[in-house]
């Protein structure tokens, strides 16, 4: 059996995409039946969510469902933006005790768990990596990641990370733009001189 062709993923703040370039066209792949998947995260005393079927659940499980965790990844705990969106955050986050990283909290199976922000990445990772074997039919292991042009190393570090540990082999963290530039190279048949530009 061939292997499965790499795919692309772009990691939203609020949804995540995928998509495949194969038989000469770019297919996105459905997340059962969507084309988006929600980046959420609900745990609760029985199961874990995500998804949409996690974002079904923000009103009846704030404190255990997980949004923006794109907005954590990098960052230390007392960075101005994280403690001015902790005000709205349904969960807790707390400083980690052996650094300055912030670590989300919530109660799994009734138990308290703590967890960084690309592990919660991570999980949605792994959602988005079955619905791709699912789609082709084959054990998806390779992929490319999209990241803002803003994120710096130890950002794209980690979300290289959360990659890992969805069991993928990140080939490469490109920007959003030059993921852009690749789209348009792809429309119009100049795709070989963007990656020698890149």
């Amino acid at each position: 059996m061939n292997k499965a062709p790499a795919i692309g993923i772009d990691i939203g703040t609020c949804d995540c995409c995928a998509a495949v370039f194969q038989n000469g066209n770019v297919d996105i792949i459905p997340n059962n039946l969507e084309l988006i998947t929600p980046s959420y995260v609900s745990f609760t005393d029985k199961e874990r969510f995500i998804g949409k079927e996690a974002k079904n659940k923000i009103n009846r499980n704030s404190t255990n469902t997980i949004i923006d965790a794109k907005r954590l990844i990098g960052c230390r705990f007392l960075n101005e933006n994280i403690q001015e969106n902790m005000k709205f955050w349904p969960f807790k986050l707390i400083k980690d005790q052996n650094s300055d990283r912030p670590k989300i909290q919530v109660n799994f199976q009734k138990k308290e768990k703590q967890l960084y922000a690309e592990e919660i990445l991570g999980m949605i990772l792994q959602k988005i990596k079955k619905s791709a074997r699912e789609f082709l039919g084959k054990e998806v292991k390779e992929a490319v990641i999209t990241v803002p042009n803003f994120f710096n190393d130890l950002q794209r570090r980690c979300i290289k990370d959360a990659g890992i540990l969805a069991g993928f082999n990140i080939l490469r963290i490109i920007s959003d733009p030059s993921a852009a530039a690749f789209t348009y190279g792809l429309n119009h048949k100049k795709i070989k001189i963007l990656l020698l530009l890149i």
